[in-house]
């Protein structure tokens, strides 16, 4: 049976370190369509590799906001949120927010940032932020269909190569 005949049933909760395999296998797959092209190779596989099982047990293990789609049993995607870096107390930041591939254009983006915005929410911030690499077509057209708006730029090192990044803000 096709993905899109099964009914579209998603659920967020909490990560939890048993989760760890199937996130950094979602991490792997989703870096590698939004980045392949983007991103300089080497840079790439390096933090694609870093990001093992290992790497995200110990992250569950101190991100209180790293959250799970799940669709059915299978996690579909993952997000972590919190305080704005760099910014004002009174802004919230989605730092990531990724779904593998399969799952790509069947609205759990929207779950998912949805359930960043509640958990923002539940902190008392008053805005939000998201960033963007500005060759990630499929993010920022995300974020703008989430009613984003790309409000600045700036630089940011990606192993050695400098790259233009996107604030979107709500």
């Amino acid at each position: 049976m096709s993905m899109l005949n099964q009914s579209l049933e998603v659920s967020v909760r909490n990560a939890c370190p048993n989760d760890a395999g199937e996130i950094a296998q979602v991490f792997r797959d989703s870096w590698r369509l939004a980045y392949t092209g983007i991103l300089p190779t080497p840079y790439l596989d390096r933090e694609i590799m870093r990001r093992d099982a290992t790497w995200w047990r110990r992250a569950i293990s101190t991100e209180r906001n790293l959250l799970i789609a799940l669709h059915g049993e299978r996690i579909a995607g993952y997000a972590t949120c919190g305080r704005a870096r760099g910014s004002d107390r009174n802004t919230g930041e989605i730092y990531e927010l990724y779904l593998a591939p399969v799952y790509q254009g069947l609205g759990i983006g929207g779950h998912m940032f949805e359930a960043c915005r509640a958990t923002l929410d539940g902190l008392d911030l008053e805005r939000l932020i998201v960033w963007a690499l500005e060759g990630n077509d499929r993010a920022r057209a995300f974020y703008i269909r989430c009613g984003g708006r790309p409000t600045r730029r700036s630089c940011v090192r990606l192993g050695k190569a400098l790259s233009t990044r996107i604030a979107f803000e709500w």
